[in-house]
């Protein structure tokens, strides 16, 4: 299963001028905990970094700063890890595991913007996998004493 079939293409983004409070406010309206901050070529976003809430938390909350004096190309993770949205699950997983992050923008082959791909949504779509695999388990014995009478 690539990829593509299991991020989330609802992605919250900026700019990089945008102020930590704009993108805390993005943050707040779409429930999310990440914004990627993208540079627009001509039609396409080329994702560029990521702030998540831990960066505004760890970086100017905890310093008590003033959010405002921040822009989001301040606090962004880059250079940025990104996965090819043909990527399977397990090659993102190591991508993950490798650079230490929990979530991933997904891009095409030209590099533009597709999706985003976090630790939960792996997560899910594994335990959907543990699941069916249990089921046809647990099935097997029932199956088979219909089969062998």
């Amino acid at each position: 299963m690539s990829i593509k079939e299991c991020c989330s293409v609802g992605i919250v983004s900026c700019d990089v001028d945008a102020s930590i409070t704009e993108v805390a406010a993005l943050m707040r309206k779409h429930h999310v905990g990440d914004v990627v901050v993208v540079q627009t070529r001509e039609a396409d976003c080329i994702p560029i970094g990521i702030v998540t809430d831990r960066d505004i938390v760890m970086e100017a909350v905890a310093l008590d700063v003033d959010a405002d004096v921040f822009t989001a190309g301040d606090l962004m993770s880059a250079p940025l890890v990104t996965v090819s949205e043909d990527a399977g699950f397990v090659e993102a997983l190591r991508l993950m595991r490798s650079n230490k992050v929990r979530r991933m923008p997904v891009v095409n082959s030209n590099g533009t913007l597709f999706g985003i791909v976090s630790a939960d949504d792996i997560v899910k779509l594994l335990s959907l996998e543990l699941s069916m695999l249990a089921d046809a388990l647990s099935g097997q014995p029932l199956r088979e004493g219909r089969l062998r009478k």
